[in-house]
């Protein structure tokens, strides 16, 4: 999971022009390039894929994974070549691809997930493996999963990034700081160097030989060195691609789309959203910890301004948490959080908060004011201020303070938040689980919920579906009671968009993968 983001301001034209003067060109190198990461990205601490909260693309070109997932959310053979399950869903056999090393030179073999499943046992991401009871070597190419219990969700988590393989030797030496100083995978990119919040330089893996179906190229990336860089503003960032600092943006705000018509050197790709944008409630916080404060405030926000008025219509309103092509984001149309300020206003009547003379609401002598939080990208703060504004409409003042990516997340340990712009990415119903879930108090779980009933119903989805289709149902009720408990706002599912020099770069017309990821990176060639 990418983890939770918030946003920024725009620059102006002037200033924009000077810090085009200010910004220096780089070079053009014949095997380089220079790729932004997505705001979702930033801020993370390492590159251990066992152990880590948040990741970025780094870790998807570092490491290899036994399943890749497609666009299509249909799943392709990598590490592992084939797999089959028992008709019961008590064990499942995979088949390993053979002539695979790491690089440090050790081999990857069933003795590498004998050695690899264990270790996300006490982690926070134990929840992927927890239906594994242990594994077995059939061979030296084929291991067994012998399953404490049904898992239909096995596959998509093995595709994920959290289930990267790093090499045990490396890992198990490096102890708990694996993942700063040194990351080893058996992936097309090895790690150069790691400076955290700003740059991750990968250099190509010159032995890969072992790409999925999905790329193209199934030997050694094109591009021979590749930046991942970290830049806080948005402008700066868009600015860069344009005066030739970056080659590519993995996350470009949809109200830079229309500018790039007048820039004949940059080009886009456009997917489908990854994610949505929401308004975690502090439901620990006075004064929501009252259900109807809550549900005024959700009501409160009116989804179709701030697509019209941030995204320029590009892109769609979010009524609930998951995105669309979830079928556990079909729930029933009666728990959809839709805007209604007249209803807003008459749920905080009711529960006794008053208009005074300055149209703020007061209950008890206590003004109805509250923090809400954002962080300094340019389409999140403009959020903020919008839905600042749709709050005061229904006498609720609600004061903005403004973050960056690492610090707004030590702010959220503190519990002192009560409103959030925040964002997600991640395209399966587990997010639920994730997102709102006791035992993620604080971060990732924003809401600080922890309802027992709302346990019990992530305990069924997460643990007790036999069958796809079951946990589809069990996720789905899930779903509906947080969207009945009004725990957060929804706000906008975004597409993707992807923007790059195509002077410096030769993209494929079609990505593969839910995201531009290691799928399509290793198909990228510099532009001759």
């Amino acid at each position: 999971m990418t983890g939770l983001t918030t946003g920024g301001v725009r620059l102006a034209g002037v200033l924009g022009l000077a810090l085009a003067a200010m910004l220096p060109l780089r070079p053009a190198a014949a095997q380089d390039a220079v790729i932004v990461l997505s705001s979702a990205e930033a801020g993370v601490p390492n590159y251990d894929p066992i152990r880590g909260a948040i990741l970025n693309t780094g870790a998807a070109l570092i490491y290899d994974r036994l399943v890749e997932q497609d666009a299509d959310q249909s799943f392709h053979p990598h590490l592992a070549t084939s797999w089959e399950s028992t008709s019961d869903g008590m064990a499942w056999t995979f088949k390993l691809r053979q002539g695979v090393k790491f690089t440090d030179g050790e081999p990857f073999n069933a003795q590498t997930i004998v050695w690899w499943i264990p270790k996300y046992k006490g982690t926070e991401n134990e929840f992927m493996i927890d239906a594994i009871d242990h594994v077995e070597a059939v061979d030296d190419y084929t291991v067994r999963f012998v399953m404490k219990r049904p898992e239909p969700n096995l596959i998509y988590n093995l595709a994920s990034t959290f289930m990267s393989i790093p090499s045990p030797k490396a890992f198990d030496a490096a102890g708990d700081s694996y993942g700063v100083t040194e990351a080893v995978g058996t992936g097309p990119y090895k790690l150069e160097s790691f400076t955290v919040g700003q740059e991750t330089v990968l250099v190509r893996n010159d032995d890969y030989a072992w790409g999925s179906d999905l790329s193209e190229n199934q030997g050694p990336p094109h591009i021979g060195r590749l930046t991942l860089r970290e830049i806080p503003d948005q402008s700066t960032a868009f600015l860069e691609l344009k005066t030739g600092g970056v080659d590519m943006l993995l996350d470009l705000p949809t109200d830079y789309l229309s500018q790039l018509k007048s820039e004949p050197d940059i080009d886009f790709r456009t997917q489908p959203g990854f994610g949505t944008t929401y308004m975690p409630i502090n439901t620990q916080a006075e004064p929501f910890t009252d259900i109807r404060v809550r549900q005024a405030t959700a009501l409160a926000i009116d989804q179709a301004a701030i697509l019209k008025t941030v995204y320029n219509g590009i892109g769609t309103e979010a009524h609930q948490f998951l995105i669309a092509s979830l079928p556990e984001s079909k729930v029933d149309p009666k728990v959809e959080i839709r805007y209604d300020a007249a209803k807003a206003n008459q749920i905080l009547d009711e529960a006794g908060w008053v208009r005074g003379d300055d149209g703020i609401r007061v209950k008890d002598g206590k003004p109805l004011s509250v923090k809400l939080w954002t962080r300094a990208e340019t389409e999140y703060k403009r959020i903020a201020e919008i839905v600042q504004a749709q709050l005061k409409a229904i006498g609720m003042d609600a004061a903005i303070t403004v973050f960056d990516t690492s610090t707004i997340r030590d702010q959220y340990k503190k519990g002192e938040h009560q409103l959030v712009i925040a964002t997600y990415g991640w395209n399966n119903a587990d997010i639920l689980d994730w997102c709102f879930s006791g035992k993620r108090l604080f971060y990732p779980n924003v809401a600080m919920w922890n309802d027992p009933k709302s346990e019990e119903l992530n305990e069924v989805a997460m643990h007790q579906s036999r069958t796809g289709a079951e946990r589809e149902a069990n996720f789905r009720k899930y779903h509906e009671y947080l969207l009945s408990q009004f725990v957060f706002a929804p706000i906008y599912e975004p597409a993707q968009n992807v923007a790059f020099n195509k002077a410096r770069l030769q993209v494929p017309g079609v990505i593969r993968g839910p995201q531009l990821s290691q799928q399509t990176i290793v198909d990228l060639k510099v532009a001759e």
